[in-house]
């Protein structure tokens, strides 16, 4: 039970962590809970919340697989570090050219749930987030590749992101005055961070081959997980 608690903490900490960098799926988050209430809000971060779950449980069972094929792998890594590229690029040109945060979210056609699973169906940074956390923790063998401890991770990962967004959902009109007087100097943050995150990404894949990279979980048997059932 103590082993199943920690995997379910590190799913916690590292959703929360990876929901409070400002964002669409935040700032929309605060946007509901502004116009529409708290209530809305928390209905809006579930409908988020339940996409990600099914993200990675999902993806944790195709690791193995995708793993034992290195090209779509290698595939897969080239497009989610395009995407990193795009997003940080974009954030820098934003602060180049000083542009002001846009009211214009999608909140007002949808019901809350259905634009938080919207929005979270859209995300590309969800499967190389959690993939490279994923790996990580079982190459450390924190995560070892069972269903139950997969199932604790992703109610680990789904409380964290409750929590993470319930942050932006209370200080809702704190976070808006914020993003206001500093949103020019929040896009240079997240674009020179996601642009150091792409760059590492980048040298990896460009120096590292995914044999390699992927050993380590390979060696640990993970094709068991295929042998018990889902």
């Amino acid at each position: 039970m103590k082993k199943l608690f920690q995997i379910f903490s590190w799913g916690m900490i590292i959703s929360f962590l990876g929901s409070l960098p400002l964002g669409v799926m935040n700032l929309t988050a605060t946007h509901i809970a502004i116009q529409q209430g708290i209530r809305a809000g928390i209905i809006y971060a579930s409908g988020s919340m339940v996409v990600e779950i099914i993200v990675v449980r999902v993806t944790l069972v195709g690791m193995g697989w995708l793993a034992r094929r290195h090209k779509i792998f290698f595939f897969l890594e080239l497009i989610t570090t395009g995407l990193l590229f795009v997003v940080a690029m974009a954030s820098i040109i934003a602060a180049y050219k000083m542009r002001e945060f846009s009211n214009s979210l999608p909140t007002e056609s949808l019901h809350p749930f259905f634009t938080g699973v919207l929005l979270s169906l859209t995300n590309p940074l969800h499967i190389p987030f959690w993939m490279g956390w994923s790996t990580l923790l079982l190459n450390k063998q924190i995560l070892e590749p069972q269903p139950i401890q997969y199932n604790w991770f992703v109610s680990g990962i789904g409380t964290g992101t409750i929590l993470g967004f319930m942050v932006f959902i209370l200080g809702g009109p704190y976070f808006i005055s914020q993003i206001t007087q500093h949103q020019n100097l929040l896009n240079w943050v997240i674009g020179i961070v996601l642009m150091g995150t792409f760059v590492i990404q980048a040298k990896k894949i460009i120096f590292v081959p995914t044999t390699v990279r992927y050993s380590k979980m390979l060696s640990r048997n993970i094709n068991k997980s295929y042998k018990e059932k889902y």
